[in-house]
């Protein structure tokens, strides 16, 4: 009995950890679900990094278009992430957390320009941002911001 009331404090944090685990993956395949699902809804909305538009038939009405997502590193993550330091390796799970960021920033972006009734997206940028993640027990945080100037035929 001894034994366990020494080790409660480890056998607290492995639940923890358990559980962040357990409830990360399946937000995380949840959130994934969304997007494919959106992505295949906006597939037909073109987007070009490229400054200037394609020939063009007719007049078009330019607007800016954003799309912002700020996701937060979970504590399991953290915690993997910390290990990798120690012996090297790439971070998979910050890669799925920047994939998700990206294609949720750009799927916001999108949507707005469809909302205007556009055909095209042109000169896309995206930027990456850390927020907190320098300071000690801040929750450490990434925004992505995807960007552009969307194209919408002239109507009259």
């Amino acid at each position: 009995m001894n034994h366990i009331i020494d080790n409660l404090e480890l056998i607290i944090f492995l639940i923890l950890m358990s559980v962040g685990y357990t409830f990360g993956r399946y937000n995380e395949k949840r959130h994934f679900k969304s997007i494919l699902e959106r992505e295949q809804t906006l597939r037909t909305l073109l987007m070009f990094s490229e400054r200037r538009p394609p020939p063009q038939n007719g007049p078009v009405d330019c607007a800016l278009v954003a799309g912002s997502c700020v996701v937060a590193f979970d504590y399991f993550k953290n915690f993997v992430a910390g290990l990798r330091n120690l012996f090297g390796g790439r971070l998979s799970g910050y890669e799925l957390l920047l994939e998700r960021a990206r294609r949720e920033a750009i799927l916001r972006m999108k949507q707005e320009a469809a909302d205007l009734g556009a055909t095209m997206i042109i000169n896309v940028k995206i930027e990456t941002s850390s927020i907190s993640g320098e300071k000690k027990k801040a929750i450490g945080a990434v925004e992505v911001m995807a960007y552009g100037t969307a194209l919408t035929p002239r109507t009259s």
